[in-house]
């Protein structure tokens, strides 16, 4: 009997200690500790009677905008005018006027090959000519006023004349290109000789870029040859320089395509302020290629792709609540960001562009935030 008792009590025990711990655990769920130690009641996730849960969201009014959509392509930078200058002449580079890296004009003297030579045979030619026209000028005097003499020797004198300053003139003409001058202006950006290095007709001298004006040269797509056209203009930006944006005009557009990329090729030029933009540097070059007017442009992160095409969230009225409702949509062009909607949306819509990726079709949502109208 004193057996049983104790099992008997050892049960009674055992159950008043479940008693207990279930109580002290629906006490930890029911209640949890305050920053100031006490235990209080947890706050639910609703906003409403109902006790649906509310979204906030921004939104943006729909309204009719503008749409430029363009072409990227990838170019190169080039001179517009990059001119390697030869000799002309035969002879030693006597000296250099112009220093490497200074700033010449046009027609500048920048190398002068030594013209001892020609020099002394222009005199000499020149010598020649005077006798000659000396004897042209007593023969045509003795056959026209005496009758002395034939013809023949007159047209013989006036000959010789006629060729010695014709040698006169070449002669003089060769002088002058003992000068190696500077058929653009630009910069004096490269020498190929020293002086008193020999040349010949057609050996490289020097180098003139001009870089006032550049022309970006790149490949455009087959697909856009439609749309691109001689004047128009073009966006051009340079990672080396930023966010800062030249404009300028396409010069040039190829009339064939290129097999292998196939492409065909444009130039563009622009000015070059301060001489930022150098020669072979990678441009990115944007050519307008149509300008839409009176239609729906929306940011591309709201656009949410489904199994059927695409959709955006609104904000609607239903039973007076404000709720999300998604949108089918259709889209047109896009660029940097920006998206054109043929259909599914109209003007004065409230498009959820801050908390869309939070809510589904029917959401409860709060407008804190509206751009373009009233929220």
């Amino acid at each position: 009997m004193q057996i049983e008792s104790r099992r008997g009590s050892g049960r009674r025990t055992w159950a008043m200690g479940l008693v207990a711990l279930a109580g002290l655990t629906i006490g930890l769920v029911g209640c949890r500790p305050s920053e100031g130690g006490e235990a209080q009641a947890e706050e639910p996730d609703v906003a409403d009677t109902t006790g649906a849960r509310i979204v906030n969201v921004e939104v943006e009014h729909i309204a009719p905008s503008t749409f430029v959509d363009y072409i990227r392509i990838t170019g190169e930078v080039e001179a517009l005018y990059d001119v390697t200058i030869s000799a002309e002449e035969s002879g030693s580079i006597l000296r250099f006027l112009v220093e490497k890296g200074a700033r010449v004009r046009r027609g500048q003297v920048i190398a002068k090959i030594d013209d001892a030579v020609l020099s002394a045979s222009v005199r000499e030619a020149e010598a020649l000519a005077d006798v000659a026209r000396e004897q042209h000028a007593r023969q045509r005097r003795l056959w026209e006023e005496e009758g002395i003499g034939s013809e023949i020797a007159y047209l013989q004198a006036q000959s010789n004349a006629t060729a010695a300053e014709a040698r006169v003139e070449m002669l003089q003409a060769r002088l002058a290109r003992t000068e190696v001058k500077a058929p653009v202006s630009g910069i004096f950006d490269e020498k190929f000789v020293e002086v008193g290095e020999m040349v010949t007709p057609g050996a490289p001298v020097a180098r003139v870029v001009s870089v006032g004006q550049v022309k970006i040269t790149g490949g455009v797509p087959e697909r856009y040859a439609l749309f691109i056209h001689r004047g128009d203009s073009a966006r051009v930006t340079l990672d080396p320089l930023g966010d800062r944006e030249f404009f300028g005009t396409i010069q040039f557009v190829g009339t064939s395509v290129e097999p292998r990329s196939r492409t065909f090729p444009i130039e563009i030029v622009l000015q070059n302020p301060g001489n930022l933009i150098k020669p072979r540097m990678v441009a990115n070059v944007q050519v307008e290629r149509e300008r839409l007017t009176d239609v729906v442009v929306v940011p591309q992160q709201v656009v949410v792709r489904t199994e059927s095409g695409y959709q955006v969230f609104i904000v609607a009225a239903r039973n007076g609540h404000p709720v999300a409702e998604a949108r089918a949509v259709m889209l047109g062009p896009s660029f940097e960001n920006r998206t054109v909607v043929t259909s599914g949306l109209a003007v004065g819509d409230q498009l959820i562009t801050v908390g869309g990726r939070l809510v589904d079709d029917g959401s409860f949502v709060r407008v804190v935030a509206s751009v373009g109208g009233e929220g």
